[in-house]
């Protein structure tokens, strides 16, 4: 998975999406907030204006399990698709 790093401790892989403005990060976090909740596997996450800060672990099994990897793939597919997009808005 190109841009995640697993933290320190093991128990988390996080990435940094950066986009080209508010309107796009927050089409990404819809986007991303929709497959989650398909499933029924959610974020930690943060917004601040074009960046969005994602750290993805299952909880319930204290560490990275295939549901971070199959949202992180996702994720990047989701990223890819709103960058792509050109702002005539």
């Amino acid at each position: 998975m190109p841009l995640w790093v697993l933290d320190s401790s093991g128990q988390k892989i996080c990435r940094v999406f950066i986009f080209a403005d508010f309107k796009q990060a927050f089409e990404f976090m819809t986007l991303s907030a929709q497959f989650a909740e398909e499933i029924d596997h959610h974020p930690d996450w943060s917004n601040a204006w074009n960046k969005v800060i994602v750290e993805l672990s299952t909880h319930s099994s204290g560490g990275l399990t295939t549901l971070d990897v199959q949202m992180a793939q996702a994720m990047n597919t989701f990223a890819l698709q709103v960058q792509a997009k050109t702002t005539k808005d």
